[in-house]
């Protein structure tokens, strides 16, 4: 039952009345088209029962209103099929709430493992900014180290080439110190010699003696200058060797000591990139790991709730299959019961189509006659009066054919219930339709008569 109408049930049916003013109900459903049958004379209206609360007093029906009388079994499937309805309404917004409620579950999944995996690189990423930080720190201290051992080794090695350079000169200067000795031992027993030489030639004046004496003594002195300095020049030259030699063996010293050092920093160096590379890959494991087993869960998520959507779709799939097939099996069995009254119906239409073609030929040969024989100042007036006298003629025969219907149908369904125009009427035996009233045009057809017959004839 639709809402706001207000029913009032007898024993073999219910009642719909209109709704009051205050608009609480709504109003019944237009009626459909009168059959053009004899009105019979209206049932008496069953006497209603006392309400169970008071009610605001109906207005009275409109002229193109009134009430109907509806059977329980009319109330029946109409609730059903209300009920039907709701069912669907409900299981279309349940469905809908669960695919939204799937939809959720899903985005908030999604953000806490994305949050998650956040957390964990966020993580992983400062333990490696720290590992790397506390190797910086290890490579400065080293750094730091060797240039202190560099220093060291220079204020070393600078002492040590000064100390070598001194005992060189010191060398040296002994062997010079020697030298000078040896010269003046040397040129104090030339000139012991050259005065016995000297003693020897009395006959010699004294002047050629001191002459030749002095000659004497400075060619000693020359030569014991010559030697001088070819040992001060051979002392320059073996102290430059020295000092060669020394500064080349104090610089592969230090080369061997570069040489170790940098060995030792490329060694810290390798094994730190060693233990970032194995935390990199250790950090690379960790996340493929925690990456697949969000992806799993994922997957296990969206597997499992695809699962719930396609059992809920299947179920209701199901559920509307086996509701559209009795649908199709009460159909079906309609139909069956209604076969020979379609058949009927078919044969009755079919006559009264073959009539109005047979009609509309009659009509076309008399129009020809007619023009042929009038004169042409009264072929307006003459088209007219056929046109309306075909129509006419069509309209009784579109009568005639309802009536038919109407009397077959009352005897082969008796008291059968017969679907019209939104609504089922009760029909008795001369095929009257209670509460209406069949209205004719002002020229003795029925309503929608022509209309009809033109339909029947174009069909």
């Amino acid at each position: 039952m639709q809402e706001g109408e207000h029913t009032v049930t007898s024993n073999s049916s219910v009642i719909h009345r209109l709704p009051p003013p205050d608009g609480l109900y709504d109003a019944p459903p237009s009626p459909s088209p009168p059959p053009l049958l004899p009105p019979p004379p209206p049932p008496p209206p069953p006497p209603p029962p006392p309400p169970p609360r008071r009610r605001p007093s109906p207005r009275p029906p409109l002229p193109h209103h009134f009430s109907t009388i509806r059977t329980a079994s009319l109330v029946t499937r109409q609730q059903r099929a209300r009920e039907r309805e709701a069912a669907l309404r409900e299981q279309l917004s349940g469905y809908q709430r669960m695919r939204r409620q799937h939809q959720k579950q899903l985005l908030g999944l999604e953000n806490r493992l994305r949050a998650e995996l956040a957390d964990h690189q966020l993580r992983l990423d400062r333990e490696l900014e720290n590992q790397r930080l506390a190797a910086a720190a290890e490579a400065d201290k080293l750094a730091r180290r060797h240039q202190a051992i560099f220093e060291k080794e220079a204020k070393v090695a600078l002492g040590e080439e000064k100390k070598f350079q001194q005992h060189i000169l010191g060398q040296q200067k002994k062997e010079l110190g020697n030298l000078l000795e040896a010269q003046r031992r040397h040129y104090k027993l030339r000139k012991e010699q050259l005065k016995e030489e000297l003693q020897e030639n009395p006959s010699t004046p004294k002047r050629e003696k001191q002459e030749w004496l002095l000659r004497q003594k400075e060619t000693l002195q020359q030569l014991q200058a010559e030697e001088e300095a070819a040992l001060l020049c051979r002392q320059r030259q073996y102290f430059d060797l020295q000092c060669r030699q020394y500064k080349r063996k104090m610089l592969l010293a230090r080369h061997n000591l570069d040489q170790d050092l940098l060995r030792e920093e490329l060694n810290k160096k390798q094994t730190q990139k060693d233990l970032e590379c194995a935390t990199l890959l250790r950090h690379h494991e960790s996340t493929q790991e925690l990456e697949t087993r969000q992806l799993t869960t994922l997957q296990r998520t969206r597997s499992d709730l695809a699962r719930c959507q396609h059992q809920t779709e299947l179920a209701n799939q199901r559920e509307y299959n086996h509701r559209r097939h009795q649908e199709l099996r009460q159909k079906h069995a309609a139909q069956v019961r209604q076969q020979p009254k379609n058949l009927r119906e078919l044969q009755i239409k079919k006559q009264f189509q073959d009539t109005c073609k047979i009609q509309t030929r009659q009509y076309k040969a008399l129009r020809s006659h007619l023009l042929e024989s009038t004169a042409k100042s009264q072929h307006k007036a003459l088209l007219k009066r056929l046109k309306d006298e075909q129509t006419r003629k069509l309209a009784a025969l579109a009568e005639q054919y309802d009536h038919s219907i109407n009397e077959m149908l009352s005897t082969q369904a008796g008291t059968r219930w017969r679907p019209n125009g939104g609504q089922k009427t009760r029909r008795d035996p001369k095929g009257s339709n209670p509460g209406r009233e069949t209205r004719r045009e002002p020229n003795g057809d029925a309503p929608g008569a022509k209309k009809r017959a033109r339909n029947l004839k174009g069909t």
